[in-house]
């Protein structure tokens, strides 16, 4: 493969989407820190979908609950493919795609056909998690489900899909990056020469 990865436009979107989800849906660690998941769930997943540039979204409660479950589901998959055990990560995959009932479906837009996973009579949850669980499903099912990865810095495990040209992003954020330089720096600069 020759130059940076390049999902197409629906895939990078559901799984930017799911990225989202699970890093601001689901319990961990984040930057350091630790994230015991959103105190407001709702709006966690509008502000997950402005994110992605859903404009003005408005999500129930039990909508929100129902994203989050199914984004520490997909936290499973982020966790498997990046461990290597891929089996595990299409089986979640697989569970996520029949209890979405995701299923592709060209749709008429302004400038041609779209393809999307979910049904025209879907919810905005539904349909979002119909997508993702399509993505994340994509990913595993072609040579780039390696890339799907989650952060290798010291009490962060934030998800994230890698779309670089050599394949060997190690970090959610460039603020982790930094954070384990910067760490790192501080032990050499420490240590007797």
């Amino acid at each position: 493969m020759t130059g940076q990865v390049s999902f197409d436009s629906h895939t990078r979107n559901v799984l930017a989407a799911s990225v989202e989800y699970v890093n601001r849906l689901t319990p961990g660690f984040s930057g350091g820190t630790a994230f015991p998941g959103p105190a407001d769930a709702a709006q966690a997943v509008n502000d997950a979908l402005v994110a992605i540039g859903y404009p003005q979204p408005s999500v129930r409660q039990d909508d929100a609950r129902r994203l989050t479950e199914l984004a520490g589901r997909m936290r499973i998959v982020f966790e498997s493919a990046h461990k290597g055990d891929l089996d595990r990560a299409a089986d979640e995959v697989n569970a996520l795609l029949l209890d979405t009932n995701a299923r592709p479906q060209l749709d008429r837009r302004e400038k041609g056909w779209s393809l999307h996973f979910h049904g025209p009579d879907d919810g905005l949850v539904n349909g979002w998690a119909a997508g993702c669980a399509a993505g994340l499903a994509l990913a595993l099912g072609s040579d780039l489900a390696g890339r799907l990865g989650v952060c290798a810095a010291p009490q962060c495990d934030r998800v994230f899909v890698d779309v670089s040209r050599n394949g060997q992003r190690r970090f959610c954020s460039p603020q982790c990056q930094s954070r384990v330089k910067a760490a790192a720096h501080r032990a050499r600069s420490a240590s007797p020469s």
